[in-house]
């Protein structure tokens, strides 16, 4: 068994994990697909055992690669910060951020807290990436990422962060939203729409295992009633496109709907229940200044957009 480990080998593991692609990490680090390939055929013989799982659609982490990729992060990452602390010592202030947020987030709150913070360090290198939750801590565990904004609805497990802070930016209410006429409309001004009632429903939501498939399951579960699916969607977009040409209800974050056309749907509150899902900022334990600096604008962002919430109809 090979007593230490190539960190550079442990490199171009991690970056085929996470793009689940050889020839897309290739072209990240620069490299030709053969030379990442022989590079992590050499690891795997060293080890004694296959790291990855070649299929013509891309690649997969073994359990044994997976173990490896998870400590490599960590590797990595202390790398990265031993490099940052070493120019704070110098007095270098840090010329990078890279941050990875889920759709909603990179729409209504990412914008403002850029710009700010771009204004306030413009030779700053940011940058920002699409990644949708659970995924993206290990990237920011080996600092590829500075800061991730993610999500956690109700009903779905936290994702174990050890070594990251996850703080709390934005409660999110889901709200029900209805097609604009709705039978149902005229209840809100009694008491609320109870789940109960939703059950003939046509409902509108992802497809199983995404989130807020999850969190509707969970809130139907726990009001011991049965929903039926009929139209998938991750993009809420579509989905209250879908919901205002009559075709269904859905649960809607209340960050999408200041834009929506109330002419064409109706938004309401759950009787008896608040459900939210909860935005957070993910970084590394001693962030740097440019990180501090845009998870302030971040919470600023928030604020605002908490006071635009759109209310719900009387």
């Amino acid at each position: 068994m090979v007593r230490e480990l190539d960190v550079n080998r442990l490199r171009v593991l991690m970056e085929v994990a996470h793009a689940a692609s050889i020839a897309e990490a290739a072209r990240k680090l620069s490299f030709t697909p053969s030379a990442l390939s022989q590079q992590i055929s050499k690891l795997e013989t060293e080890l004694g055992t296959r790291l990855l799982e070649r299929r013509p659609t891309g690649v997969t982490l073994t359990p044994v690669g997976a173990v490896l990729v998870e400590h490599g992060e960590r590797v990595i990452g202390e790398l990265r910060q031993a490099r940052a602390a070493i120019d704070a010592a110098m007095g270098v202030q840090p010329q990078r951020l890279a941050l990875g947020s889920f759709a909603t987030a990179a729409q209504v709150l990412v914008p403002a807290a850029l710009a700010a913070l771009q204004r306030r360090y413009p030779r700053a290198e940011l940058s920002l990436v699409d990644i949708e939750p659970p995924e993206g801590y290990g990237l920011v565990t080996s600092g590829d990422l500075e800061v991730l904004i993610t999500h956690r609805y109700p009903g779905v497990a936290p994702t174990p962060h050890p070594g990251l802070d996850r703080q709390p930016l934005l409660d999110d209410p889901l709200r029900l939203v209805l097609p604009a006429g709705h039978r149902l409309a005229g209840d809100a001004a009694h008491g609320g729409i109870s789940l109960g009632q939703l059950e003939t429903e046509t409902w509108i939501s992802g497809a199983p295992g995404i989130p807020n498939r999850t969190c509707l399951e969970t809130l139907a579960r726990q009001a011991d009633v049965e929903f039926h699916v009929a139209y998938e969607s991750a993009d809420y977009h579509v989905i209250l496109a879908l919901v205002g040409a009559g075709l269904g209800v859905a649960l809607v974050p209340g960050s999408m709907l200041a834009g929506a056309d109330r002419s064409r749907v109706s938004v309401h509150g759950l009787r008896g229940l608040t459900p939210a899902r909860e935005i957070s900022i993910v970084h590394r334990r001693r962030p740097t200044e440019l990180v501090r600096e845009l998870a302030a604008f971040l919470r600023t962002a928030a604020g605002a957009l908490s006071q635009k919430s759109p209310p719900e109809e009387p």
